[in-house]
């Protein structure tokens, strides 16, 4: 059911890392340009994997100067604390400042009436944190005696180990760094998780809980133990010599997901709180919609799941399907998975032919961090007037019925944007751009 309250939810700032680009200029020529940002993995060793290409956010090092123009005293504060951040958390909290500088937010929002929210995925340590209570638990013949470990090897992990990799910790870096005191949440739902915390954030403002929320998602399948993880779980595309050709949903010769990795941020406020400081509004967020389907076995049906969250998306938007101008699909790439999606979008939308993006073409498969990464590039598609075309995409499947974006398309006044999880788990946002 629609919500009661009848105040609306604008956006006002974004920031991302990505393996296409750290801000909306480096996203716009990325796409525009069809320019992937898939190759050789640099962070994760290779040699032993099916492939050795992936998306790694290539312009990020994890450097204070990567997390936008700060304050001296936040700068300071930051760089101390990312000793106690991994990779995946580091982009998030990049995304987030970056967000916040975008929107201007600074010194124009009550800190107690102004939240976080953040999606992530599940984050795994890498193996060096604990290489060297490793060596001391070794014998004579260099073999590995567990019986050791508690007294001889857990003294040389750091204490501090497991902060670095707790996914409620962009959402309490963020707070912290920046003063914010309103409602504060994490959402680790995987690729679903993005659009789960724009949901989340709609509805803390809606019922006037805050005026402002700094919302994002971070996610990473760019890892020496989750690149192996995917790599033995999932459909992962491996032929050919071409990296930038191996990612391509919807089309009949597609073969599987590409690891990547990334971060998004935007900032959402009322639009009372938006426009009584004079904030340049991105667009507005109108519906939302979540659904999990899955069979008594745990056996997922992600199509079903997709189409439940994109009804959803529809009732509490108020939106119907002739007024949607394009659609941000979740795009994996997989035979199944693809088709699933293809024809629950069709059964949503009707036989009414809308454009489709599928930007993990571009970027492969950032976890968490893809559905927010998708959400700023409809934005920009729509205040750029234009629609990116998916990359790859030259034959068209009968199993996807759907009208792939073309350069030059019109992005149209109102979008989804949809992600779902292996496990079933979809989520959808409607975003129109701003009218009085």
């Amino acid at each position: 059911m629609p919500a009661p309250s009848t105040r609306r939810v604008v956006i006002t700032g974004a920031g991302l890392v990505s393996p296409v680009g750290n801000d909306t200029d480096a996203l716009w020529d990325s796409f525009s340009q069809q320019r992937s940002g898939v190759a050789k993995m640099q962070r994760v060793a290779t040699d032993y994997l099916p492939t050795p290409y992936g998306a790694e956010a290539w312009d990020f090092t994890g450097h204070i100067d990567d997390f936008g123009e700060l304050e001296k005293s936040q700068k300071r504060t930051i760089r101390k604390g990312l000793k106690v951040m991994c990779r995946e958390i580091q982009m998030g909290v990049a995304a987030a400042q970056k967000a916040i500088l975008d929107a201007s937010l600074t010194g124009h929002a009550d800190p107690d009436r102004t939240g976080v929210v953040f999606g992530a995925d599940y984050i795994l340590t890498t193996p060096d944190e604990f290489a060297e209570g490793v060596r001391h638990c070794l014998d004579d013949q260099g073999q590995f005696e567990f019986t050791r470990w508690a007294e001889d090897g857990m003294p040389q992990v750091t204490p501090l180990w497991l902060l670095k990799y707790l996914p409620n910790m962009p959402a309490s870096h963020v707070a912290i760094y920046n003063d914010l005191r309103g409602p504060n949440n994490s959402i680790t739902l995987r690729e679903a998780s993005a659009n789960l915390a724009c949901g989340e954030a709609f509805t803390t403002i809606r019922r006037g809980a805050a005026d402002a929320m700094v919302v994002g998602a971070t996610g990473s399948r760019v890892n020496p133990l989750r690149t192996v993880h995917i790599m033995i779980q999932e459909e992962l595309a491996t032929a050919g010599d071409d990296p930038a050709a191996l990612c391509r949903p919807f089309d009949l010769n597609r073969a599987g997901v590409v690891v990547g990795e990334g971060a998004g941020a935007v900032v959402m406020e009322s639009l009372e709180h938006a426009q009584s400081r004079g904030a340049r509004i991105l667009g507005e967020i109108v519906g939302y919609g979540s659904s999990t389907v899955a069979n008594p076995q745990g056996v997922a049906d992600c199509g079903q799941a997709i189409e439940n969250a994109l009804r959803q998306s529809l009732r509490t938007s108020g939106l119907q399907a002739d007024q949607i101008g394009h659609l941000n699909a979740h795009g994996l790439g997989t035979k199944a998975g693809d088709a699933a999606e293809a024809q629950a979008v069709q059964r949503v939308l009707g036989d009414r032919q809308v454009p489709v993006m599928a930007l993990k073409s571009y970027f492969g498969n950032l976890g968490a961090g893809s559905g927010m990464i998708e959400l700023i590039a409809s934005l920009t598609a729509t205040a750029r007037e234009t629609l990116f075309p998916i990359l790859n995409y030259e034959t068209p499947d009968p199993a996807c019925p759907i009208l792939a974006a073309q350069a030059g398309d019109p992005p149209g006044t109102s979008f989804l944007n949809v992600n779902v999880s292996p496990q079933g788990q979809a989520s959808a946002v409607a975003v129109r751009a701003f009218a009085e």
